[in-house]
């Protein structure tokens, strides 16, 4: 599945991000740190796991983000040069 991530305000909508069923994500620029992150894992888990509820989507998305933050991961480098575990970068 390929996803697309579209910055965009998203004032008019009053939401933080959107998800289509397409797989494009759209996410609100003005959005910084903590909460950027939580928003990125939103709502990619509404694409890829769609069948979850609204309530599952924030309960595993609000958890990742904790782990993340206290192991340290920030939005600092564009480091891209390790494989991923498929073989991809």
């Amino acid at each position: 599945m390929k996803i697309k991530i579209i910055h965009k305000k998203l004032g008019r909508e009053q939401a933080h991000g959107i998800a289509d069923s397409d797989g494009t994500i759209y996410i609100d620029p003005r959005l910084k740190g903590k909460k950027r992150l939580e928003i990125y894992l939103h709502e990619l888990g509404h694409v890829l796991n769609p069948e979850d509820s609204e309530e599952e989507t924030i309960r595993k998305s609000v958890i990742i983000t904790k782990i993340l933050w206290k192991e340290g991961y920030r939005r600092v480098d564009n480091h891209d040069k390790d494989l991923l575990q498929d073989g991809s970068k």
